[in-house]
């Protein structure tokens, strides 16, 4: 029993002592990373801005000025167009993974609730202040008056189906139905 509680401890501290060499070194590395990074940054910058010489006199200094300000309107314009092609790029992307979606034929169904809505309230959610008509559609109707045809003219001369009947019952009725077929 004892022999298997100095084991687990074994493992424990072995794994806390891999896990702190582990933390040491992930330090290690993200510091150099960082200085890696700074170093980049400052050859960047020695690169593309030149140290800063201000001249003595005005005419110079509104020179200078106004180079300055071509060189941030060319930036802007290139960040400009970059974002827009960002943003093509990405609204391209949303509409590529659309088709797909749609193409493999798995819908993810949205949550569904009910809502109880009357149609005037509907039509007023839908065309907001703009809808102000009562729903009634009765009102709307037409009236039409119907005008009898031949057929429906006959079908109420015929009448009730049972007299009909009644009248071919019996051996009567079967007299009249073999002289009506002959």
């Amino acid at each position: 029993f004892s022999y298997l509680q100095k084991k687990r401890r074994a493992a424990t501290a072995r794994r806390q002592h891999l896990k702190s060499a582990m933390l040491q070194l992930a330090v290690s590395e993200i510091e150099k990373e960082a200085a890696a990074k700074e170093v980049e940054k400052q050859n960047y910058l020695a690169e593309h801005c030149p140290p800063l010489s201000l001249p003595g006199s005005m005419q110079e200094l509104q020179e200078l000025c106004k180079k300055l300000h071509a060189k941030i309107e060319a930036v802007d314009e290139e960040r400009y167009d970059t974002e827009v092609k960002l943003q093509k790029t990405n609204k391209e992307l949303e509409d590529l993974s659309q088709k797909l979606f749609d193409l493999r034929g798995k819908f993810k169904r949205p949550p569904l609730r009910r809502v109880r809505m009357s149609a005037d309230a509907m039509l007023r959610a839908l065309l907001g202040s703009k809808h102000k008509v009562c729903m009634d559609l009765r009102a709307n109707l037409k009236q039409v008056k119907k005008e009898d045809t031949e057929k429906e003219k006959d079908l109420r001369d015929v009448g009730d189906w049972r007299k009909n009947i009644e009248e071919k019952s019996g051996m009567e009725g079967r007299k009249k139905m073999f002289e009506a077929g002959e």
